[in-house]
This record gives C-alpha cells, sequence and structure tokens, in this order.
C-alpha cells in the first residue's frame, strides 16, 4: 500500500511539472538567513543560558558581561556633572552689588548736574561723578563678560558630561547580550564564566521558521520563472519520502554562473545558470541543508 501511494505522489508531481521526464523542475538545498551575534564590549560572561537547539524570541536577553567598571564610570562622571553644575555662577546675584553702586553714582552724577546748572557746585564735582559712573558701567561689563565665559565654559563641560555618561549607558545596554531576531540557535561558542573580547563570536541564531530553497535554473527556464510566483515546493527525506509545501519565488540571480558541482539540472555541468531562492513557510521538518525540489508550472 505504502508503494502505491509513492507511485501516485511521483505522478502527480510530475503531472504538476507539465509531464516532464525529471519530476522537477530544479533541485537545491534549503537555508535560512544565520546571523552570528558577537560581543560589543569585553568582560567576563557573568551568565549565558542558552543552548544550541533553543528557540529564542526577538530581544530576548540571553546573556550578561560584567557591567561593574562601567557602573562605576557613570557614578564618576553623573558626580563630575553635578560639580560643574555647581559652579555655574550665579550672575545676576554677583553683579547685584556693582549694579547698586553704579545706580548710586548716577543719582550723584544727576545731583551735581542740578547744582551745577544752578550755580551752586564746581564743576569738577561733576566731572568727578561722570568718570565715576563711567568706571563702574565697565566695571559691571567687564564682570558680565567674564562670568558668561566662564558660564558657557561650564555649560560645555556639562554637555561633555552628559555625552560622556550617553556613551557609557550605550556600553551598558551593549553588555545586556540579547537575539538580534527569533529563531534558533545554531551554534554556541562560548560558556559563562568566560572572559569575552569585543568582536569575539558568541553563538549563531537562524530564522528556521522562514526558509528559503536555493536552486539553480537555467537560461531556458527564466521564461517560467518570476519575482512573486507562487510554486510547489517539495522536502526531500530520501527513500522517496517527500513533503509538499507552497514557495514564493522571493529572488532571481541577476547574473549567471556554472552549475556548482553539487547540483544536478538538465543542461551538462559546463552550462551557465541562474540561482533562485525559494521562500518556505517551515512546518518545523524542513531543516537546514536538506535537500528539495521545485516545480514553476
Amino acid at each position: 500500500m505504502r508503494k502505491i501511494l509513492t507511485l501516485a505522489g511521483t505522478a502527480l508531481m510530475m503531472a504538476a511539472c507539465g509531464g516532464n521526464e525529471k519530476a522537477q523542475d530544479a533541485t537545491g538545498t534549503f537555508e535560512a538567513t544565520e546571523t552570528t551575534v558577537f560581543a560589543e564590549q569585553s568582560g567576563t560572561l557573568l551568565t549565558f543560558g542558552i543552548n544550541e537547539g533553543d528557540e529564542v524570541a526577538q530581544g530576548a536577553e540571553v546573556g550578561l558581561i560584567d557591567t561593574t567598571q562601567t557602573w562605576l564610570k557613570i557614578q564618576q562622571t553623573e558626580a563630575t556633572k553635578a560639580v560643574y553644575q555647581s559652579q555655574k555662577p550665579d550672575t545676576e546675584r554677583q553683579i547685584a552689588a556693582i549694579r547698586q553702586q553704579l545706580a548710586k553714582a548716577r543719582q550723584e552724577q544727576q545731583r551735581y548736574k542740578e547744582l551745577v546748572a544752578d550755580g551752586a557746585a564746581p564743576s569738577k564735582m561733576l566731572d568727578d561723578a561722570t568718570s565715576q559712573v563711567k568706571v563702574l558701567q565697565k566695571q559691571l561689563d567687564a564682570q558680565i563678560s567674564s562670568l558668561s565665559t566662564s558660564a558657557r565654559v561650564l555649560d560645555k563641560q556639562t554637555a561633555a558630561a552628559e555625552v560622556q555618561v550617553a556613551s557609557l549607558r550605550d556600553m551598558l545596554r551593549k553588555c545586556h547580550i540579547t537575539a538580534p531576531t527569533q529563531g534558533t540557535v545554531l551554534e554556541k561558542y562560548v560558556e559563562r564564566g568566560e572572559f569575552v573580547a569585543t568582536g569575539k563570536p558568541l553563538f549563531k541564531i537562524a530564522d528556521t521558521q522562514a526558509m528559503y530553497l536555493r536552486a539553480y535554473v537555467t537560461s531556458a527556464q527564466l521564461q517560467n520563472v518570476k519575482l512573486g510566483q507562487q510554486v510547489k515546493v517539495f522536502a526531500d527525506y530520501g527513500d522517496q519520502q517527500k513533503k509538499e509545501y507552497v514557495g514564493t519565488v522571493a529572488w532571481i540571480s541577476s547574473r549567471s554562473e556554472f552549475t556548482p558541482k553539487a547540483i544536478l539540472t538538465d543542461d551538462e555541468r559546463a552550462d551557465l545558470v541562474y540561482a533562485v531562492k525559494i521562500a518556505v513557510r517551515n512546518d518545523g521538518y524542513i531543516k537546514i541543508g536538506m535537500y528539495g525540489e521545485v516545480c514553476f508550472k
């Protein structure tokens, strides 16, 4: 009975592909988008709780690099920032005294002006009062300029400290190792307790739900292939055991290449072929590297 079902399935595949001598238009292997995650900071790996084969969600924290030194630098920089802010001068309060002196000097100047006009005081007294007003005005302008310069310097130092704190917080964030995408952990390169340096590979993850069949077609077959086209894909388990999936042509190479040795087509190996990728939604049975077949018609 099993043999009869297998023969019937093969006959249907041949019919679906247009009754060709072969039951498929192209063959290839299944692959997934693989991402290798590297350490973005140096330090001891305090936690690393994943294993090969684990399913992880996008953004899930899977490990932690020692954050002690970074945290201490943040505290030190925050304290330095607070010192800069406390040193910023209160301009109005510091110039209040000289403003008061200047106001009084102007009152004296006005009084002597009236006395001189009435002939009740010599003009020298008015000249002295006017000179005093000018001196105090220059002192006030100089003090305001000095305090403004000091305030600008402290503002820039505070801004620099804020940038440094932001940089340190970014370093702190990078100590938390997260999964860049959902998927299955394919390989694990380090263990908890190891010292990792920036750029050291930690693990490899692949989205095994969104799989691709990479196949190769001849130039003659290109007329039957277009982007977005729905096709039939068969996962080959060996011993005539196959499972059918619906696939979508996601990519067609823009340049030709010689047939890879591991790929067979209806033409000679020396002929040029084009790579195509067929997107397939995995139900858990397709594995990376598994052979597959595709029918375009």
